[in-house]
């Protein structure tokens, strides 16, 4: 029936001879019950329980409607019901329904455990596989790319670079500073019972050369950087821009995951070595303040302590872990449903997979290079 015939939902009770009778008329469905629900529900609970009803004015019923009613007759038709033929289906399949009403069963408490690692087991696959696919898919743009170089997203890559590179190296310098400080300050308390001053160069060295620095940098720019990577791109997919890329043609592994991937692979290592020096100067001058050691001493004396091999391992974590930050920025991000509570989820869960990837691989690290750049 046309928009402009429709009319709201009516009730009104009349009296032919002696007996009461409830006339309907109107759209008896959800969108204009809605609006006047309450006051529909209280003039039915005023209608006498011997009236007879009449819906042959009504225009329009679905289920909603006809449950409402259904509900009010006490899961029956009332005598004398004037029903039209086009309305008989919906109350029929009413009347088949009967009283069945859905048991609830109580749940297996001593399962809650399981249920709740089988879960877990299937979400970290799931995770898992769709990473994996991820990785593939970039190796192969990789490979299309390196046969079509004209086609390497410049631009982003460089974009890229000074976001996650450029403008992170105030809030690196100033951790790692800090950092340095409080370890060299720390260090001095115990070497001066035995001293040992001197050794707060290898000490700081090791610690912040090989092991702390690279997983310093690597937190700080998985909640900066890798953050920021996850929202953008669950932004993208929450108001269909990605949608919009791929009914253009182009690919949004190319255009949006492949440039953040390179750009944080290849500013990792020098984000980290910036935020090592400045570790290392914060020790410095401590070390100064606090032991007497000048600077030149400090200066001269790192390289002996520390074989330069150490500062290559450090590199190296920092580009792996740039790589494996970026990735799962990414596959976050590719995760978001479009809607805004899956938005916060998923940076969430961006941030802490990545610290956490960050220590598991910092340990692998940590076994493979055991024998390397050791003092003999």
């Amino acid at each position: 029936m046309p928009a402009g015939d429709r009319q709201p939902p009516s009730l009104r009770q009349e009296a032919i001879g002696a007996d009461p009778r409830v006339r309907l008329t109107g759209d008896w469905t959800l969108s204009f019950l809605a609006p006047r629900l309450e006051a529909l529900r209280r003039q039915l609970q005023a209608v006498a329980g011997d009236a007879g009803w009449d819906l042959s004015g009504v225009t329009r019923l679905d289920s909603f409607g006809a449950v409402l009613l259904w509900r009010h007759w006490g899961r029956r038709r009332p005598d004398g019901l004037v029903l039209p033929a086009e309305l008989e289906g919906i109350f029929g399949r009413l009347a088949e329904l009967g009283e069945t009403t859905v048991q609830a069963r109580a749940p297996y408490r001593f399962l809650d455990g399981t249920a709740q690692v089988g879960r877990a087991v299937f979400g970290f696959a799931r995770h898992l596989v769709h990473f994996v696919a991820l990785v593939g898919q970039l190796c192969l743009d990789l490979v299309y790319l390196l046969r079509y170089r004209g086609h390497w997203p410049l631009l982003e890559i460089s974009a890229n670079f000074y976001k996650v590179g450029v403008q992170a190296m105030p809030v690196t310098a100033l951790v790692g500073f800090l950092i340095g400080v409080v370890l060299s300050y720390l260090s001095a308390l115990q070497l001066q019972l035995f001293g040992a001053d001197v050794f707060i160069v290898n000490i700081l060295g090791f610690g912040i050369i090989r092991e702390l620095g690279p997983v310093l940098v690597a937190v700080l720019v998985a909640g900066r950087s890798g953050s920021a990577m996850t929202a953008q791109i669950g932004v993208m997919r929450v108001t269909e821009e990605i949608d919009a890329l791929t009914t253009m043609g182009i690919s949004r592994y190319v255009r949006l995951v492949l440039p953040k991937v390179v750009a944080l692979a290849l500013a990792m290592p020098l984000v980290t070595l910036w935020g090592s020096s400045m570790a290392l100067f914060g020790g410095m001058v401590s070390a100064n303040l606090q032991l007497g050691l000048s600077f030149d001493f400090f200066l001269n004396a790192l390289p002996r302590a520390v074989p330069a091999v150490n500062l290559l391992i450090g590199l190296a974590k920092g580009a792996v872990f740039g790589l494996l930050i970026a990735l799962v920025a990414c596959h976050f991000g590719l995760r978001v449903r479009p809607n805004t509570e899956s938005l916060s989820a998923n940076t969430t869960a961006s941030v802490v997979t990545s610290i956490t990837v960050v220590i598991l691989v910092d340990a692998v690290f940590a076994i493979a290079t055991r024998s390397i750049g050791l003092p003999r």
